[in-house]
């Protein structure tokens, strides 16, 4: 059995752009099996928003509508999110977008891994106990 992953927004964005990557390799892997992917509001978000076409925003809400949401109340994510932005900045450390650090408090509350391709939260996983899923090479 997977165990459940978070996949970070661009993730969903290149897999709907047909982008081949070790991360949308898994995120298909994980769809055809039907594997346990947790969605949290904001990767919902940022990803449906970027949805041009109606029918296609339609069918994917749809077939995301079957998955795991994973929720907490808005001031826990917002809180959260800005201590742990507030913890890696007195470590010297500046995250570029502050819905990275929901992403990383949700991936870190829920103790899941994290696919994604940012560089911001290699930052966090570094600094933080953030996991983060590696592709394996070889």
């Amino acid at each position: 059995m997977n165990p459940p992953l978070i996949f970070d927004t661009s993730i969903w964005v290149d897999f709907i752009h047909k982008k081949s990557t070790p991360q949308t390799t898994l995120l298909k892997y994980y769809l055809e099996h039907k594997c346990e992917i947790p969605l949290i509001p904001v990767i919902l978000q940022e990803f449906l928003q970027g949805i041009r076409e109606d029918n296609q925003h339609k069918k994917i809400v749809e077939v995301l509508r079957w998955h795991t949401r994973l929720e907490l109340p808005h001031m826990t994510g917002a809180i959260g999110a800005s201590s742990l932005f507030r913890r890696l900045r007195q470590k010297g450390v500046t995250i570029r977008k502050s819905n990275d650090c929901l992403i990383a408090y949700y991936a870190i509350r829920f103790d899941l891994e994290l696919v994604h391709n940012d560089r911001d939260f290699d930052l966090i996983s570094a600094n933080t106990n953030l996991k983060t899923w590696k592709h394996n090479k070889g």
